[in-house]
């Protein structure tokens, strides 16, 4: 018996879900953990935040058997964490469902939920059999999931909902929840939340980890935050602030709110102008942004927003609509035409349209100029890593090496990557999709700082989210719901007009 099964057999009390302590992981030269600890009571959704590179992704990987600590114990409701190699006493006792989804798009729900368990050893899979487990753990949990479905017909909600209920099948009753919000809209969080308290008094028991620190007073009953690779505090929820969690992330003290726009543009002259954009998703969209000018344009997950801004940089081919970069009309449904306009991108999923893991961060940022690389065809190595080690400065990606395989980074040094490639040849225009989803409160400023920067010198900003810190940063924010623009904020406006906008409610309705 542990010492923490000992002391909790002579108290009486309830061993932890999970019991971290003293744990250390190196990689190399690399410290990723520093005698952390972490416990999670039964029951209880717990958050674990920290900036990227805080050590939250290392630690998931030993908690749930990825990878061994170094040093440290990792105990499960009293006892110690299975042997490496027993992986199903792993999927029995923990799941992460991981910002990046791991179902299989072209098998059904059911396919999913016993991928490699449809049926038993040495007898032929019975589908109707398949089905009807399917039904019964879905319908014990309570989740709302038709099973005949391909999983490429489900929302992201759903499908994190299949991820979750594809742990429980195998008897786990930890769920740790990396970013479940990432993709997701404000109906869609509320939802998901829901069905996470649904959980919880069915005896499930989260970790969640998040940068968005609201939906962490929201959900969660206590929080754990990291700093530098080290564990700095535990608290319930009620007992700390927004500000302490942030200064308790960043190590210094918060200041007070700034303006952190740019002087506002005074010439009227438009360098990006979108004209009756039409599609599925949007219809007879016009707008303009000038330069120097940072416009947000938000909406909630049904707006089409993210369809407006795949249709100006060349993702996707809208049905009709014209679109101009300082004054020159742009073939559409271009990527490479868009990039030879002027027009720079961060796509909103930088995993399917971002950056290459196996490409170095200098390969990565340097992928759309070439011509900044060498001449007549051939390119300087030399000239390479000078640019990237500018963009690496810049951007203050972490670690600051040309060479550090892309795919090796945290979340948040990605976005950085792929918002270096989005600058890199000073465009005209620069459209932001999401950009600060999924990252720390420190890399969410050097991204929209980098914005800042390019409104300076003269691009026209473009920023696509329903994030209000990152609206901030904006001279304008364009609002659109189902489909069309609905109102047009500018000076200071007011948050709960702006979001009762996004949400399709007029400001003041009971």
């Amino acid at each position: 018996m542990t010492a923490n099964a000992a002391s909790s057999a002579a108290t009486g009390a309830i061993a932890p879900v999970a019991a971290v302590s003293g744990v250390g992981k190196r990689f190399g030269a690399t410290q990723a953990l520093n005698d952390v600890q972490l416990t999670v009571q039964p029951g209880q959704v717990h958050a674990l935040v920290g900036r990227n590179g805080a050590g939250k992704s290392t630690l998931v990987s030993i908690l749930t058997g990825l990878q061994a600590a170094d040093s440290g114990t990792v105990e499960f409701n009293g006892r110690p964490a299975p042997a490496l190699a027993d992986r199903l006493a792993w999927r029995s006792t923990v799941a992460c469902v991981y910002q990046k989804l791991t179902v299989i798009d072209e098998l059904t729900v059911a396919e999913n939920l016993f991928l490699g368990r449809q049926a038993e050893p040495r007898r032929p899979i019975s589908w109707r059999e398949l089905r009807t487990r399917s039904e019964r753990l879905l319908a014990d949990w309570n989740i709302d999931v038709d099973p005949r479905l391909e999983a490429g017909d489900l929302n992201v909600e759903q499908r994190q909902l299949l991820e979750i209920a594809r742990a429980l099948s195998f008897g786990a009753r930890f769920v740790i929840l990396d970013e479940p919000t990432a993709r997701l809209d404000a109906a869609g969080i509320a939802s998901l939340f829901e069905r996470i308290r649904n959980l919880q008094r069915q005896g499930v028991t989260f970790l969640f980890i998040s940068h968005h620190l609201q939906e962490i007073f929201d959900i969660c009953q206590s929080v754990t935050v990291f700093r530098d690779a080290r564990y700095i505090r535990s608290d319930a929820i009620e007992d700390i602030t927004h500000t302490q969690v942030v200064e308790a992330m960043t190590g210094e003290k918060v200041a007070s709110a700034v303006d952190h726009r740019p002087p506002a543009p005074t010439a009227d002259d438009a360098i990006l102008s979108v004209r009756s954009l039409t599609d599925e998703t949007f219809d007879d969209i016009s707008f303009d942004v000038r330069a120097g000018e940072i416009v947000g344009l938000a909406g909630n997950g049904g707006s089409g927003k993210f369809g407006v801004a795949e249709s100006i940089v060349g993702l996707r081919r809208p049905r009709q609509g014209d679109i101009t970069v300082s004054g020159r009309p742009q073939r559409l449904g271009s990527v490479p035409r868009a990039l030879a306009a002027g027009i720079g991108f961060v796509p909103q999923d930088r995993h399917a349209d971002g950056f290459v893991e196996g490409l170095s961060i200098a390969e990565n940022v340097t992928m759309t100029v070439p011509h900044r690389l060498g001449r007549g065809g051939l390119l300087s190595t030399k000239r390479r890593t000078e640019v990237a080690t500018e963009l690496i400065r810049r951007l203050d990606i972490v670690p600051p090496r040309p060479d550090q395989p892309a795919g090796e980074l945290s979340g948040g040094n990605q976005q950085k990557v792929v918002a270096g490639r989005a600058i890199a040849d000073d465009p005209r225009v620069l459209v932001l999709m999401a950009p600060t989803a999924g990252v720390d409160v420190r890399s969410k400023e050097s991204l929209m700082q980098a914005a800042v920067r390019a409104a300076e010198n003269g691009a026209g900003v473009l920023v696509v989210t329903d994030d209000l810190e990152d609206l901030r940063y904006c001279h304008r924010v364009l609002v659109m719901f189902r489909g069309r623009l609905v109102a047009e904020m500018t000076g200071s406006w007011d948050d709960r007009e702006l979001v009762s906008s996004m949400e399709g409610v007029e400001f003041g309705d009971d």
